[in-house]
């Protein structure tokens, strides 16, 4: 179904949702007004897209990419450590898939978040101005995709790719603020749950979307919202081309080789009912067990088509106190570690056999790390000196390890990577800097975003 709509909650924005895209919303100012791209033919992004695989909760840097074997029990690794494709580097030895493909990706082991703060503050946060990242990009790039009208930025959570999985958590921030960018830069949102109620509404058979007319005589029915967008008259054909391009397809895994489905699939890589209900936080760790591998291949299709940020999140999982809501380091990393494994080793797989190893770049991190020692109950707690980060593709320097962290795996022993750092690297990757810097119509925070230092070591 079409539902145009207004909600009073927000601050009267203007939404439409469309059945073909699984129940998404898309602001109206956003696709028919606001967000619009800089002059064509001189736009200052590149080709190239990013997906931030945001790991919610904190993931430890020891049992992931640091393991310490060297150290006392109560700081190195829980789980042991295997050896990589880089001769000399272990991971933790939950990733053995991984640890074969590590000349194909970059870890940085002096990440440091600077707080143990739960919040999104790597993709959501002060350095971001409040806003989501992927903002930023659309404030640039508008936001849909010019060639392809596919929404520059997305946003996917588990209720993407499973109707089933629990909502998307919004305790410790907002995914989809636009922050100072705009309308026309919030995230798109290819799930029903967004918290967002439509007071009027107008909805067609989605047989009838494929007429012109009857589409248009919908966006005639609701001139009120039109008033409201600046004007619907001047806009609604792009609007329809936006509802007609047929871009429900990227959204749809059905269209996917089965095959490219199937080795994507985390499903079968953690025994789902065996999972500890004792955990306050077994529902997530399932979520996450189930979709993490079909949201990575979703957002490769989408970046495939002209996306240019997807954020993917599954949830807070990744904090492991071992209390009434969280497994000990060991079980959690049991429920936790082999989807992530596998699913993105099948994306490394998959983006280098479709040629779009140097296209795309794929950043995994979460908000913080955990504390160096093991506490008494088999946990981690929340640590913000250190925290793992990887990188993979986007024509970046890849097979290397950067920074060296302390003895106990608790601080940088190198110059520390922060987020600033981070958030460079993802927009010298999305842009032309040079050309950004002299592109009018550019923000103030754009341009601040865009002169931070990227990570040493990855760019030239």
């Amino acid at each position: 179904m079409l539902t145009i709509g207004d909600t009073t909650r927000h601050g009267r924005r203007d939404f439409l949702r469309v059945g073909g895209l699984a129940g998404g919303v898309l602001t109206l100012p956003g696709l028919v007004r606001g967000g619009a791209p800089l002059s064509s033919g001189n736009r200052p992004v590149t080709d190239k897209s990013v997906i931030f695989l945001f790991l919610h909760g904190g993931p430890s840097q020891i049992e992931t990419f640091d393991p310490k074997m060297t150290a006392p029990a109560e700081i190195r690794s829980a789980t042991g450590e295997v050896q990589t494709a880089i001769p000399g580097v272990t991971f933790g030895a939950s990733f053995p898939e991984l640890a074969r493909r590590a000349d194909r990706f970059t870890v940085v082991r002096s990440f440091a978040t600077g707080d143990g703060n739960h919040d999104i503050k790597p993709v959501v946060g002060k350095d971001t101005f409040g806003a989501n990242l992927g903002s930023a990009y659309a404030a640039v790039a508008g936001g849909v995709n010019p060639d392809t009208s596919l929404p520059s930025n997305v946003l996917l959570f588990p209720r993407a790719v499973d109707p089933e999985a629990g909502p998307g958590q919004a305790n410790f921030g907002r995914f989809n603020s636009n922050g100072p960018f705009g309308a026309g830069a919030i995230p798109f949102q290819p799930e029903g749950d967004t918290g967002l109620r439509a007071d009027m509404r107008i909805n067609l058979p989605l047989a009838r979307v494929n007429d012109r007319r009857s589409l248009l005589t919908a966006f005639d029915a609701a001139r009120v919202v039109g008033d409201e967008a600046g004007g619907l008259d001047s806009t609604r054909e792009r609007a329809f081309t936006v509802l007609t391009s047929g871009i429900g397809d990227a959204f749809d895994l059905s269209k996917e080789d089965a095959r490219t489905v199937a080795r994507y699939d985390t499903a079968t890589r953690v025994n789902v009912a065996a999972i500890d209900k004792k955990w306050n936080n077994h529902k997530h760790y399932a979520d996450n067990a189930r979709t993490l591998g079909k949201l990575l291949l979703l957002a490769r299709r989408l970046c495939e088509r002209g996306a240019g940020f997807v954020t993917v999140t599954t949830n807070f999982v990744w904090d492991m106190h071992a209390d009434v809501n969280n497994a000990t380091m060991r079980e959690g990393m049991s429920y936790m570690a082999p989807p992530l494994d596998h699913a993105v080793s099948a994306f490394l797989d998959d983006v280098r056999a479709r040629g779009l190893e140097d296209k795309i770049l794929l950043v995994a991190c979460g908000e913080m790390g955990r504390t160096p020692k093991i506490n008494r109950n088999g946990g981690r707690d929340h640590w913000g000196g250190l925290a793992p980060l990887l990188l993979a593709g986007g024509g970046l320097r890849m097979g290397q390890v950067i920074g060296q962290s302390a003895r106990d795996a608790g601080t940088p022993a190198t110059n520390p990577i922060r987020i600033p750092h981070l958030l460079g690297t993802v927009m010298h990757t999305l842009f032309d800097v040079g050309r950004l810097r002299v592109a009018r119509g550019v923000g103030r925070e754009v341009m601040q975003l865009a002169d931070l230092e990227p990570i040493p070591g990855l760019h030239g």
